[in-house]
């Protein structure tokens, strides 16, 4: 039975742990948690029904599989602390954006002549509602089970990818900075509906289910998202005008130019 430690347990390793106990595949006792505000670990605490403790060291010695999920410039002081304590078969499994798995080989080293085994996730925000997309990617020190088993336990809250570590700037683009691009599209059809007379709580309420609803069917027709628009589209008609529009402003290529943007920005923060 593996233990499991988080350092850090913020909104994104809550949904992880909520995810995780929800599945039925880790109970509570198998989980430790730290984190420095008292707050955080009682509320965590009563949420959970997890072991919290205050000491990042006791979290990662007592783990088979480590979890951080802190903010990456705090990495380099956690690193320090609980380096000498990481047993060499744990796996650390990393969900900091910008920091490679070679950063971390680095700052968190192992036994001479050998190579500390990481997992890096890249979660998203829709994690914390069960409904997330996670690339994942692991080093060469990792077992083939010891991926499959942390993956598998990711697929209990989000939807899991397996890509190169080289695909990761894309990744942090698409599924880590496009939902804040969905929210303002959401804000935007919710806006323009109130400026044709909706209410604006049923507004939003539709933009959300129009979006919802339209990746449900994208997921579940599996077509080509060009085949779908079509469909919807009658010539002539006030989708056909919509779109029209869309193109005129350069809707499409401002939205590819955004996530180009963000991908160069992560390329940037990993100092490449």
């Amino acid at each position: 039975m593996s233990r499991i430690g988080f350092i850090g347990c913020g909104h994104m390793a809550s949904a992880m742990i909520g995810g995780m106990l929800g599945s039925g595949k880790v109970e509570a006792d198998q989980i430790i948690a730290s984190a420095p505000s008292e707050e955080t670990r009682e509320r965590a605490r009563q949420i959970h029904g997890i072991t919290m403790t205050a000491d990042n060291r006791e979290a990662a010695s007592e783990a088979d599989i480590l979890v951080l999920a802190i903010k990456p410039q705090q990495f380099p002081s956690v690193a320090e602390e609980i380096r000498d304590v990481l047993r060499e078969d744990t796996v650390v499994v990393s969900i900091l954006a910008g920091i490679s798995i070679a950063g971390l080989e680095e700052a968190l080293p192992t036994e001479p002549g050998a190579l500390r085994k990481i997992v890096r996730l890249m979660p998203n925000t829709p994690a914390l509602v069960g409904a997330g997309v996670t690339g994942a990617c692991c080093n060469m020190a990792v077992t083939q089970d010891e991926f499959e088993y942390v993956t598998d336990l990711c697929g209990s809250f989000s939807q899991v990818e397996v890509l190169p570590e080289r695909l990761f700037d894309a990744v942090t683009a698409l599924s880590g900075s496009a939902p804040a691009a969905v929210f303002v599209l959401l804000e935007a059809m919710a806006d323009g509906a109130v400026s044709l007379g909706l209410p604006r709580q049923q507004a939003i309420r539709m933009a959300a289910q129009t979006v919802l609803g339209s990746a449900r069917l994208l997921q579940e027709t599996g077509r080509h998202p060009a085949e779908l628009k079509d469909m919807v589209t009658s010539p002539a008609g006030t989708t056909a005008e919509m779109l029209r529009v869309l193109e005129e402003k350069a809707f499409r290529g401002t939205v590819i130019d955004s996530l180009r943007a963000a991908g160069r920005r992560s390329a940037e923060l990993r100092g490449n």
